[in-house]
């Protein structure tokens, strides 16, 4: 661990409570911003401190993604600043950023607070950036200061003959994502699920008792209906469609519910279902539709199969494999939230869809939905009553991606299965992409496996409330 954090130093005391009075923190842009805070990182790190014999400058400060931010007094001084980079020096960006290098000039540390500004504005922006994971190597004297700002402190390590220690930034994206879409699923459902077919609770289709069906419905946000309606249309049939895929059954028709202010409305929900329908070769069998009313639009969808795939049959000791579709980009108007991999796909392509949990054979499968995919394998960890381990750089995601917005968006077709051990390649279509990126474990909630091997809590509860499946 020490090697990894050679190059990592934050410093500059901070005494007082922050007050944002006499400076702002802005973003450096100019040659002349990098030289002042180059320069007075050379005062504190060089001169004050005798950290650096000569000069404090590092392969960070060639990074073109890394960022600085200073604190500027309304005078135009620089006050402080701090950088945040990404904590991988080449490759792709899997969301683990690193806070560095924060200097205070001698005589603004003891009224202005600006230390802790920066430190506030370094963590906004780490998130912003898209970080997961964001930790920083502070001196010891200013672990308080961290501490009081919210930071978790992890190790202690030496460097530059002086006690250092590793504090860890909580990034709350995941949680708050999984708390905002599932987590009043359990009071509010948990009293309806789970009773006609025991082992399916928390399923993204229903096994009908004393047959081969299986039922799916699925209710597309009003926002997005009253923004795109035909858009909606085509995601009413997808998600439903995806909901019998993770179970294994193919899908035979399809009924929709409609809502609408008037005909002309109406019938531009219903071209986007049409056309979905056609291009998956579903029939819509029938439904209701209801003008005069403010827009709505859910679909029924069943399938059949001998065999349903439960979401918590899952067990410890289970690895987790992600098969999606990265091709196609995101959705106009729903960037970072909604990755449309099927428009652009033939009929034949879409269709092959159906046979990819069944080819997989897995313990546990669901479709990765609104809670994306943490919060999906959350979801199926807690119905197989464990935890999951995700190992963020072996997720399979697309190159025009960040990770953080691949793994919290709903991307199109992506089924999350669990088998019970790893195993040769499977048959799948070959514009997907399959890989084995996590596994199940004792617990509960979510961890993320980052390439030093620190696993981060990302959820740390269940996630819906319903808890495992019977």
């Amino acid at each position: 661990m020490t090697e990894l954090l050679d190059d990592v130093i934050l410093a500059g005391a901070v005494r007082r409570s922050p007050s944002l009075e006499g400076y702002t923190v802005v973003r450096a842009e100019t040659a002349a911003d990098l030289k002042a805070y180059l320069r007075l990182r050379r005062e504190v790190f060089v001169t004050e401190q005798s950290l650096f014999p000569g000069s404090d400058l590092d392969d960070v400060d060639d990074d073109p993604r890394r960022i600085v931010l200073l604190a500027r007094s309304d005078d135009g001084e620089v006050l402080g600043g701090v950088r945040l980079h990404p904590a991988q020096p080449e490759g792709r960006d899997v969301g683990w950023w690193r806070g560095s290098r924060l200097a205070v000039k001698q005589d603004a540390r003891q009224l202005l607070g600006v230390g802790a500004a920066l430190v506030r504005a370094a963590c906004a922006a780490a998130e912003q950036a898209g970080a997961l994971r964001f930790d920083a190597t502070v001196q010891s004297r200013n672990e308080g200061l961290f501490r009081r700002l919210g930071w978790i402190p992890r190790e202690r390590v030496h460097l530059h003959d002086m006690t250092h220690v590793v504090m860890e930034w909580p990034v709350r994206r995941i949680r708050q994502l999984s708390e905002a879409t599932k987590s009043p699923l359990g009071d509010l459902v948990g009293a309806l699920v789970g009773q006609s077919t025991p082992g399916f609770q928390g399923d993204d289709g229903a096994p009908v008792p004393g047959s081969d069906l299986v039922a799916a419905c699925d209710a597309i946000l009003p926002s997005m209906v009253e923004r795109d309606p035909e858009w909606a249309g085509w995601c009413a049939v997808l998600v439903n469609v995806n909901d019998l895929s993770a179970m294994g059954a193919e899908p035979v028709g399809l009924l929709d519910a409609i809502g609408a202010r008037d005909a002309s409305f109406a019938r531009r929900i219903v071209r986007g279902l049409a056309e979905a329908a056609q291009a998956w070769g579903v029939p819509v069998l029938g439904g209701h539709t209801q003008l005069g009313v403010p827009a709505a639009l859910s679909v029924t969808a069943l399938g059949r199969t001998e065999w349903p795939v439960p979401g918590g049959g899952g067990a410890p000791g289970d690895v987790l494999r992600l098969s999606a579709d990265l091709g196609g980009g995101w959705r106009p108007g729903y960037r970072g939230r909604q990755w449309d991999s099927s428009s652009h796909r033939t009929s034949a392509e879409l269709r092959a869809l159906s046979g990819v949990v069944p080819s997989l054979a897995p313990t546990a499968a669901k479709d990765v939905s609104m809670a994306g995919v943490v919060g999906t394998a959350g979801m199926l960890a807690e119905a197989s009553g464990c935890r999951a381990i995700i190992d963020v750089g072996a997720v399979p995601t697309p190159a025009t991606a960040s990770t953080a917005d691949w793994l919290t968006c709903f991307p199109g077709f992506a089924m999350l299965t669990a088998e019970a051990a790893a195993r040769t390649e499977p048959e799948l279509p070959g514009f997907l992409s399959s890989a084995v990126c996590g596994e199940l474990v004792p617990g509960t909630g979510v961890g993320l496996r980052w390439l030093d091997g620190t696993v981060t809590d990302a959820i740390d509860h269940t996630v819906t409330g319903l808890g495992p499946a019977s």
